[in-house]
């Protein structure tokens, strides 16, 4: 059976200017810093990152731990395609569609 695969791309820059990080680099940089011992201030400093906006990261982070939210890759069979798709944000807002690459888009628009 044929599956599609929806894929989320990540670009390094936003249409500001604006350096991108995925999900990862955040993970990794809230990781790093937790075994720092530096003050959240003192760390986005040293790495070069808006202190507001790793704040946020560390809000984030924390937020996902406590709801022990997971993520997952799912393939979505050709045959069941026509059928909606939906995502669920952890606040409640739902995406539904029936094309992958538009529900993949406005998840990626709605993450920013």
């Amino acid at each position: 059976m044929a599956t599609i695969t929806t894929e989320l791309i990540e670009q390094t820059k936003d249409i500001r200017g604006r350096t991108v990080r995925t999900g990862q680099e955040r993970e990794a940089y809230v990781r790093a810093y937790r075994e720092s011992g530096l003050t959240q201030q003192a760390f986005a400093r040293r790495e070069g990152i808006k202190y507001t906006t790793f704040v946020s990261w560390v809000q984030a982070a924390t937020a996902v731990a406590a709801s022990g939210t997971k993520f997952a890759e799912v393939a979505v069979p050709v045959a069941t395609r026509r059928a909606p798709l939906e995502v669920s944000f952890g606040d409640g807002t739902t995406v539904r569609g029936e094309n992958p690459q538009h529900v993949a888009t406005l998840v990626r628009l709605l993450r920013c």
